[in-house]
């Protein structure tokens, strides 16, 4: 089936983003445990010191995410893969708002982003600099930055020696997942961010043509770039990782991204 994916013209906003294109249901496949899609927050890079309004919290949503200190794993838990490089952290605008995982982003919970693991893995994160360390749960897609691994919560960055440093060198330990890491899945490709969204259209249209069976999505995130995503047959990941490989773009990075 051919699918073809484009830019909307709108304005982006901070304080009012507009939803995510809607994905064909015709483009899914039947799952065990539902894929969760949310580009917009998926799209994320790190702003942490990008303050924005806060709305108020039901309790349902304060019991969304873990709060902090909560998890719990036993010590001697043995590493199932271990990765180094850098960690940042996110914090507004993107708390209160809906993460890949489905759930609300709450910046005082226990949290991180990683592109690849899948959703609800336990990681212990420590600061190769300070030797402080954290368990957190990954929630959420990100980060979209070169040479970074890892966004944490305010939460978690601060008990981690991260939050003042910005970025700083981590050492990940991953204890536990819901779901293989080295098979199965649902990948895609993140591309971006561009500053201006005729620049991220052009990218769109150019991949739809180039690639007829994918199917490629445009969307803002909460920071006011714009990213494009493309979605493979069956979202699988070696032809994922073709397009990934393939894929050049002009402004950002090109991501590959585990989307469960």
């Amino acid at each position: 089936m051919l699918f073809l994916g484009a830019c909307g013209h709108h304005n982006t906003s901070q304080n009012n983003i507009p939803p995510a294109p809607p994905i064909s249901p015709s483009a899914e496949n039947a799952s065990s445990s539902p894929e969760v899609d949310h580009p917009a927050q998926s799209a994320r890079t790190t702003s942490p010191r990008t303050a924005s309004p806060k709305k108020p919290r039901s309790d349902e949503d304060e019991n969304d995410d873990e709060e902090a200190g909560s998890l719990d794993v036993p010590s001697n838990s043995k590493s199932l893969l271990v990765e180094s490089g850098l960690a940042s952290w996110y914090g507004p605008p993107y708390h209160n708002r809906r993460g890949a995982n489905g759930k609300i982003y709450n910046m005082n919970g226990m949290t991180a982003a990683h592109r690849t693991l899948p959703l609800g893995s336990i990681v212990r994160v420590t600061n190769t600099k300070t030797g402080d360390s954290a368990v957190v749960e990954i929630t959420d897609r990100g980060p979209f930055v070169e040479g970074r691994i890892l966004d944490l919560s305010l939460a978690a960055a601060k008990k981690t020696g991260v939050w003042r440093a910005g970025v700083a060198p981590v050492k990940m330990d991953v204890l536990r997942t819901p779901a293989p890491i080295d098979s199965g899945g649902k990948w895609a490709v993140q591309i971006g961010g561009f500053e201006e969204e005729h620049t991220a259209n052009k990218l769109a249209s150019h991949l739809s043509k180039r690639y007829q069976t994918a199917k490629v999505l445009c969307f803002s995130s909460p920071v006011g770039e714009w990213w494009v995503r493309v979605r493979v047959p069956d979202d699988e990941k070696k032809r994922a990782e073709e397009i990934a490989h393939k894929t050049e773009s002009p402004e950002g990075g090109v991501f590959l991204v585990r989307l469960d």
